[in-house]
C-alpha cells in the first residue's frame, strides 16, 4: 500500500513524503523524496471593451488567436460589451503573452493578469 502527501506549494522544490507499508514484514518506512513541481503559475487575459472594434472584429480574432469556438467568442465579445471587459483565456505565461500581443497587433485592448 502506498500513499502519497501532496506538496503545500507549487512552482518550488517540495518534499514528497512515501509512506510504504512491506506487507511481508508488517512494517511501515518512510521515504522522503525531492522533486521540482512542474506544474506553470496561472495567468488569464483580460480584453476590455472599447469603441473602436467590431463584434465581428472582436469574434473573428478570438477564433483565430484564441482558439475559441464561434459561440464562445460570441459570449466573450458580448461579456466584453456589456460588462467592460472579461477574461478570454487562461494558461502559462509564455502562452498568455504571445496570443495577448497578437491581440495587441488586431487593435484589441488586452492585458495578462495573474490568476
Amino acid at each position: 500500500m502506498l500513499s502519497v502527501e501532496k506538496p503545500l506549494f507549487q512552482n518550488e522544490i517540495s518534499a514528497l513524503i512515501l509512506y510504504r507499508m512491506n506487507i511481508f514484514s508488517q512494517t511501515e518506512t518512510e521515504e522522503e523524496v525531492l522533486f521540482d513541481v512542474v506544474t506553470d503559475e496561472q495567468y488569464q487575459i483580460v480584453v476590455f471593451n472599447d469603441d473602436v472594434n467590431t463584434f465581428d472584429h472582436v469574434i473573428q480574432s478570438l477564433m483565430t488567436i484564441c482558439k475559441h469556438e464561434w459561440i464562445q467568442a460570441e459570449q466573450c465579445a458580448l461579456l466584453i460589451h456589456t460588462t467592460g471587459k472579461t477574461v478570454v483565456k487562461s494558461g502559462p505565461y509564455k502562452e498568455m503573452e504571445r496570443m495577448c500581443t497578437a491581440l495587441h497587433d488586431r487593435s484589441i485592448t488586452a492585458e495578462i493578469e495573474k490568476k
